[in-house]
């Protein structure tokens, strides 16, 4: 970790040719806390922002995302139109920024979602944002696990029914009968936000289940762990410490019952993973990147310094991803049904079972099934400072119908 520029300073006077080889911190403290709060300018220079922000165990598009969301369940609105600008900066679609608001007003309340919204509109309007982009995309509910759902239906009814019955009936039909099932954030998202809130909120009681949901719904305990550090900034340290008790008998217990083990030991032996089959509910691909019916199974990611991540993709006939890049290229691997590709420029080609689809590193393309007939593939990228797609525009009805029937079966 690097060291505030004050003990810099110091050392300096110790050892001048070992200060020369430091690097200055980038200037991000405030003028007025460098003037009344020099150490904490320091620290915020070359802790928070020098060393914090440029770990690699959550990428940049994640820290923003947890730290909007420990801004708005915090009520903070005085450091909210910073973070949401970068937030914007680091990915964060607008849409999303709104999402987030919005499922904050059930686990922070609605008076801190409703102050959110005056600074998120500021924000927009000087950035150019309209409705356009925050308007929610209408579709399908995300699809559930029927077997899970029933379980956690009974187990709010057991908790809340006999003693709150309405607060049973708006958590099961409204919480997650409708918003947890929204398309305009990602199911893993919203578990990073909900846990964040939790956290923020000291509401520890809450948190196994969070945690475990936040897990299969593709965070890794890296990931968890990471989040609780950067809490510790954002939220105090009382009440990061007091969430990491929470996440050890998680993971532990996700060890015993599931197999679901560390990384590595205390003597660093390493373990093998696996991603059992149907152990992830599939979620529907956002509007916001597809056209059509889209469903996305088995997410996988991994922990830093790895920088692999894929899904299974299927594609009903006539959906398509919008176009778009890769900043280190992708994989494709068809392993069902017929579909069609296309790089910015060039015609329409046909993919089938058992092709495999290479797409270089910052080129412009989108793919998808045929008109005819579904196909799956396994989509497979590396991400570059936390990115592994620029989502780009949507692939139009009439540059989609330049495809001729072939041998696809289109």
């Amino acid at each position: 970790m690097r060291l505030p520029a004050a003990m810099v300073a110091a050392l300096s006077l110790a050892n001048p040719a070992e200060a020369e080889q430091k690097p200055t911190p980038e200037r991000v403290a405030p003028p007025i806390v460098r003037e009344i709060t020099p150490a904490l300018g320091d620290y915020t220079d070359a802790v928070l922002f020098g060393d914090v922000w440029k770990r690699p165990e959550l990428s940049p598009r994640d820290r923003s995302l947890v730290t909007v969301a420990a801004l708005i369940a915090g009520g903070h609105t005085a450091q909210m139109t910073g973070h949401v600008n970068r937030a914007l900066d680091n990915g964060v679609k607008p849409g999303e920024i709104a999402a987030i608001i919005t499922h904050l007003a059930f686990y922070a309340g609605w008076p801190r979602a409703m102050s959110a919204v005056g600074i998120a509109k500021e924000v927009f309007a000087q950035r150019g944002v309209g409705p356009g982009q925050l308007a929610s995309a209408p579709g399908a509910p995300l699809p559930v696990d029927a077997a899970s759902e029933a379980k956690r239906v009974a187990a709010v009814e057991a908790q809340a029914g006999a003693v709150t019955p309405a607060l049973a009936h708006y958590t099961n039909s409204v919480l997650f009968g409708d918003l947890w099932r929204r398309a305009d954030l990602a199911p893993r998202d919203r578990s990073l936000v909900t846990i964040v809130a939790l956290i923020v909120g000291g509401q520890v009681d809450q948190l196994p289940f969070h945690l475990n949901r936040g897990m299969d719904n593709g965070l890794t305990r890296t990931q968890v762990s990471e989040v609780i550090t950067h809490l510790a900034f954002y939220a105090g340290w009382p009440r990061a410490m007091s969430a990491i008790p929470v996440a050890k008998t998680v993971f532990e217990a996700r060890t015993a019952t599931t197999g679901e083990a560390a990384k590595s030991d205390d003597q660093g032996a390493k373990t093998v993973e696996i991603l059992r089959k149907g152990s992830q509910p599939p979620t529907q691909g956002s509007a916001d990147y597809f056209t059509g019916s889209v469903r996305v199974d088995s997410r996988f990611q991994r922990d830093a310094p790895a920088r692999i991540g894929g899904a299974f993709v299927t594609f009903e006939p006539g959906a398509r991803t919008a176009w778009h890049t890769h900043p280190l290229g992708q994989t494709l691997i068809v392993t069902a049904g017929s579909g069609w590709v296309q790089r910015e420029g060039g015609p329409i080609e046909a993919i089938n079972v058992g092709d495999i689809v290479w797409i270089p590193p910052g080129l412009k393309h989108w793919h998808g099934a045929t008109a005819s007939l579904d196909m799956t593939h396994v989509a497979i990228a590396e991400a570059l400072d936390g990115k592994a797609v620029d989502w780009l525009e949507q692939v139009s009805d009439e540059q989609y119908g330049q495809a001729a029937p072939g041998p696809s079966g289109g």
